[in-house]
């Protein structure tokens, strides 16, 4: 007879018959308890997130209520009771959507594993390819040998269809084989750069609206592959936070905010001075630094006649330029979901924003803030930008949208900053590949179209930066 879980204890259904346990609370224990793992099992391929050198998180989500662990081992070794290892045990909810972030530690550097999730005794054997659930640490390089050269898949702008809420017309997604287009990359991870999905009317108004279109994206069959492909970051816009171009006014942050916690496992969410608000986070790959920004939490529209308008907040900038500065990586990686170099000033760019942009472009040049490289996304559409520094130094942003949404060619738009031949106004992802040894890195930032042909390429050496 399989246990139930009731009130953080582990019972048997026979307890409730026991004259241990007044009529009174029978009824209660009765409606409290809850199968954990008769029919459970996972409804899509689970996804490792942040991995470092001796730990990793694995995201992972069931068809119901479940209390579920993971169990791990090197693949070199047979899986075996003294070679395994095992996660803490977490309750899948509804309130996270089934779903839960689990951190395993205690690994060796540089070594490939494997897991296996379990609901409750039973291993998982649907809904998922096992032969794909394995992960790497990074390696313990430094000191030792050349940062190894590693290629980051990345992206925005992904709109899956549901028919039933979506607006009357031609679908405005598709193209989802583009995910097997980036899985085919073989890359190293995948960043997501906002737009990952896009809540609509029907979603925004209560917090299981908002878990669905999550569990709507992540169930699609052409996503499966890349989930098991890589680790996965993320950073999230307006269409992931709220309504479009929504600011920080937004009445139901806080439920995207969780959401966003429970979907994405990133190595940490929010910032200590900002009382862990947030989605920023940063992290390193190899020998780069990665800061993931917020863009919409702290935001003040630029229409705004009363307060100064703000994209990251004053307490994010700093936090930005001051770990930036504090950072030796050869390439330090920016991603916020709006552009931040194109010289455009409409929609939601920097540009838009000046006194906000100018600051940390100046704080940037001022500190002597080397390699910096921008991601974005927004824009249904894809370019590369330069700006040249007082000090003679570049700094880029890599615009790389839709993934799979309606697309744009913004050709016309005055972006003086624009690389030529750098637009792309078909459905797109990117790739950055990061090469050479370890004091002359370069970095060959390439768009591809959904089948992975190659539409452009730029490389820059980390002195350029």
């Amino acid at each position: 007879m399989s246990p139930f879980f009731v009130c953080g204890i582990l019972c048997r259904p026979s307890a409730l018959n026991s004259p241990m346990m007044p009529g009174s609370h029978r009824l209660l224990a009765f409606v409290l308890f809850l199968p954990l793992f008769a029919t459970a099992q996972l409804t899509c391929q689970p996804m490792v997130g942040h991995t470092g050198l001796t730990n990793a998180r694995i995201w992972v989500q069931g068809d119901g209520v479940a209390k579920v662990h993971i169990e791990y081992w090197a693949d070199s070794l047979e899986r075996s009771p003294q070679n395994t290892s095992a996660s803490e045990h977490l309750l899948l909810s509804p309130s996270q959507g089934h779903s839960a972030i689990f951190d395993l530690g205690n690994m060796e550097p540089g070594t490939q594993y494997r897991f296996r999730v379990f609901f409750g005794t039973e291993m998982a054997t649907q809904g998922a390819d096992t032969a794909a659930m394995t992960f790497k640490t990074q390696p313990l390089w430094q000191y030792r040998f050349d940062p190894p050269p590693f290629k980051l898949a990345l992206g925005s702008c992904s709109f899956i269809n549901e028919t039933a809420y979506d607006r009357p017309g031609r679908p405005y997604g598709g193209g989802y084989e583009i995910f097997d287009g980036i899985a085919n990359e073989n890359p190293d991870l995948m960043l997501w750069l906002g737009d990952n999905v896009y809540f609509r009317e029907v979603d925004w108004a209560s917090q299981s609206g908002i878990l669905h279109r999550y569990n709507h994206m992540r169930s699609l069959p052409e996503l499966q592959t890349l989930l098991g492909a890589c680790p996965h970051y993320a950073i999230w816009d307006d269409h992931d936070f709220g309504p479009d171009n929504s600011d920080g006014s937004w009445i139901h942050k806080d439920w995207s905010e969780a959401a966003f916690s429970h979907y994405w496992p990133n190595p940490t969410q929010g910032l200590p001075d900002a009382n862990g608000h947030g989605i920023t986070t940063a992290f390193q790959f190899h020998d780069v630094d990665f800061f993931l920004l917020d863009n919409r939490y702290f935001r003040i529209n630029h229409e705004n006649q009363t307060h100064e308008p703000q994209v990251l907040g004053q307490v994010q900038l700093d936090w930005l330029i001051q770990a930036l500065q504090a950072s030796r990586a050869p390439f330090k990686v920016v991603a916020m979901g709006g552009q931040m170099l194109s010289s455009y000033a409409k929609y939601e760019n920097m540009a838009q924003f000046p006194k906000e942009r100018d600051a940390i472009l100046q704080r940037i040049e001022k500190e002597d803030i080397r390699g910096v490289v921008f991601l974005s996304g927004d824009r249904h559409s894809t370019e590369l930008s330069e700006v040249e520094l007082n000090n003679g130094r570049k700094v880029i942003d890599f615009t790389c949208s839709a993934l799979t949404s309606g697309t744009h060619d913004n050709t016309s738009e005055s972006n003086i900053h624009r690389v030529e031949g750098t637009m792309v106004g078909i459905r797109n992802y990117g790739t950055i590949e990061v090469t050479g040894p370890r004091k002359s890195r370069e970095m060959t930032l390439r768009a591809h179209d959904s089948s992975g042909r190659i539409l452009w390429e730029h490389k820059y050496a980390a002195s350029d930066l």
